[in-house]
């Protein structure tokens, strides 16, 4: 079912609201530091007062130190969720400074597609023009031959102060599990070097991602800062709208310019150089899924890595991070509700809505409404309803038949799918093709010493002609 222009309009105003909240968000993010002094926080917003910013439209304004004051009291007494303007207050527009922001970007740095600006864009403002528009306008103005843009300043010092202050994360690609092709999420902690998430999969996007990070923030505690690049899954709005609820002050590296990501760069060499460097290409064939690879690596991490002292600390890390405890760990449901989805429905005569397959009954009041259904990726029986930007109850599960998104999909396509499907294995011809190499195979004294070797010189025994006895007997 279509949305009609009237639901167009107010999904379009709930959108920019959000991205407003995000603007604000970010201006007062460092003000809003309960460490700081009454003259601190008083220089700073003096500070972001006296500067031009961006809005979510791309404009560049200005915040007096008076608003700048309301929004850090209304974030200490209500979180993100108070900084959302009322959907109303969000007027539709379409501004002519968009494409010169996309401009901006690509002269700022001339190696983005404009994939990546779009991106950016997205991130930034909540929405962005399409892909194929902003690659015309690039063609038609000819921005193919800019020079690069001057060099920027540093990220921060050179090692964060205390542990939980800055998490630093990347991607590494790494080595063929079964055929397909993994990729390492971590997080390390900038002050210990310890490893506070890290988790292979078949993917490099947001799913994988919050799969690692995630149960770190529950494990581990929330980090002042996380610094990341401006990958695609790094970039994505839904880290930083995860990260504004919880407080986190994301920040990117420059693309092409990724000061400060030297230690988590040296730590994806010790995992090349130490971990990955023994899973040859037969060692790794061996492997039968990801979780024995995490569960190897995990092995790794904790008895190796965390345990020898590092070269540039001279301590180990994990007793160096936890040297800094205990960490406040977020409360379950500030957690969870960080890293919800949600998607749009219209609520049907029946006072239900349907989603990948799902059927939920909502509030009657309802009927015939679009709503926003906001919820866990990978957990479809709880669902929350809102309307209007406000909370509308819970959707209670009518008939399930999808437990996950199709995007949370598990790394094991097959997983979760209980239909009966034909294996073409032919399990009476590979036990007749065992029995004969296991005939042809030579005696293997290396492996004499191990139960496996022992088992195979039983066995070759029991295959010896009757009547053929031991010498010595």
């Amino acid at each position: 079912m279509g949305m009609s222009k009237a639901e167009e309009e107010e999904q379009a105003r709930l959108e920019r609201a959000r991205a407003t909240g995000l603007f604000r968000y970010m201006l007062i993010r460092d003000a809003a530091d309960p460490a700081l002094s009454s003259r601190q926080r008083g220089k700073m917003v003096r500070e972001i007062a006296a500067r031009e910013h961006a809005d979510p439209a791309g404009r560049p304004v200005r915040v007096t130190r008076w608003t700048l004051d309301v929004w850090i009291r209304r974030w200490r007494q209500g979180g993100f969720d108070a900084l959302v303007p009322s959907p109303r207050q969000s007027q539709p527009r379409t501004p002519p400074e968009v494409m010169e922001l996309a401009v901006a970007l690509k002269k700022e740095n001339p190696a983005r597609t404009p994939a990546q600006v779009q991106r950016i864009l997205r991130a930034q403002a909540g929405w962005a023009p399409d892909e194929t528009t902003i690659r015309r306008m690039f063609t038609r103005t000819g921005l193919t031959a800019l020079t690069p843009a001057a060099e920027v300043p540093a990220f921060g010092r050179f090692e964060a102060a205390r542990p939980n202050e800055i998490w630093t994360g990347d991607a590494l690609h790494a080595i063929r599990v079964q055929g397909r092709k993994t990729y390492l999420v971590a997080f390390i902690d900038d002050h210990s070097r310890a490893v506070m998430a890290a988790r292979f999969g078949f993917a490099e996007d947001t799913v994988r991602l919050a799969a690692a990070l995630r149960p770190a923030l529950a494990s581990r505690g929330v980090p002042e800062h996380v610094y990341v690049d401006n990958g695609s899954a790094f970039a994505d709005a839904w880290l930083l709208r995860a990260c504004a609820r919880l407080g986190i002050k994301l920040v990117h590296s420059r693309p092409g310019r990724p000061e400060g990501r030297g230690k988590i760069e040296r730590f994806f060499r010790t995992v090349r150089d130490q971990f990955l460097v023994e899973l040859t290409e037969a060692r790794a064939a061996q492997i039968s899924d990801l979780a024995e690879l995490n569960r190897l690596f995990t092995a790794w991490i904790e008895t190796v890595y965390h345990a020898r002292a590092h070269s540039e600390t001279g301590q180990p890390p994990l007793p160096r991070w936890e040297a800094g405890g205990p960490f406040p760990l977020p409360a379950a449901a500030d957690l969870a509700d960080a890293f919800r989805w949600s998607e749009w429905r219209t609520v049907a005569k029946t006072a239900t809505v349907s989603m990948h397959g799902n059927r939920y009954q909502v509030d009657p009041a309802l009927t015939g409404r679009r709503v926003e259904l906001v919820f866990d990726p990978f957990d479809l029986t709880v669902l929350s309803v809102r309307s209007g930007g406000k909370d509308a109850g819970t959707a209670t599960p009518h008939h399930i038949t999808r437990h996950a998104h199709p995007k949370a999909r598990p790394e094991d396509p097959g997983a979760g799918d209980s239909s009966p499907r034909a294996t073409g294995i032919d399990y009476l011809a590979l036990l007749g093709e065992q029995h004969d190499r296991q005939r042809e195979l030579p005696v293997n004294y290396a492996a004499l010493i191990s139960p496996a070797g022992q088992e195979q010189e039983q066995d070759q025994q029991d295959e010896q002609p009757a009547g053929k006895e031991d010498s010595h007997g």
